[in-house]
């Protein structure tokens, strides 16, 4: 069962990546419109993502109360995971069989915003009390 309190970090999660990656993703048509290759202007959107996304979701999605520079190495490391995973994707989808990366860019930002979820919520910002009573034996 998803806590309350599960659910309403998924909520402030996805508005914050919602109001960034609509954006990110309209800089992403505008550049690959004006030429840019569709890998290269993932790079430097994701980029730009990670930095700006870091802040919001410590301090408002996951009120971590933590080490910031322990957060912010594990925080890198998860969009890390998430740029390879990506760029994989594109490779396969768009390079090897065809598809269209308007598309399957769009489709990848809500695969890879889950795994970041799962990710962030339970390593770079776990809830140091939730995490030990759920390790407690009853």
């Amino acid at each position: 069962m998803i806590t309350r309190d599960t659910r309403w970090q998924l909520f402030r999660f996805a508005l914050v990546g919602l109001a960034s990656n609509a954006v990110l993703y309209l800089v992403y048509l505008l550049l690959t419109e004006l030429g840019l290759g569709h890998k290269t202007a993932m790079t430097l959107l994701y980029i730009l993502g990670v930095l700006q996304t870091f802040v919001f979701n410590r301090r408002w999605t996951f009120r971590y109360q933590g080490r910031i520079p322990k957060a912010l190495r594990r925080y890198l490391a998860s969009y890390g995971f998430g740029y390879f995973f990506n760029l994989v994707m594109l490779i396969i989808l768009v390079d090897q069989i065809g598809l269209s990366h308007r598309i399957v860019q769009g489709v990848l930002i809500l695969i890879t915003a889950g795994l970041l979820f799962l990710l962030q919520k339970y390593w770079v910002f776990p809830n140091v009390i939730e995490f030990s009573l759920a390790q407690s034996p009853r």
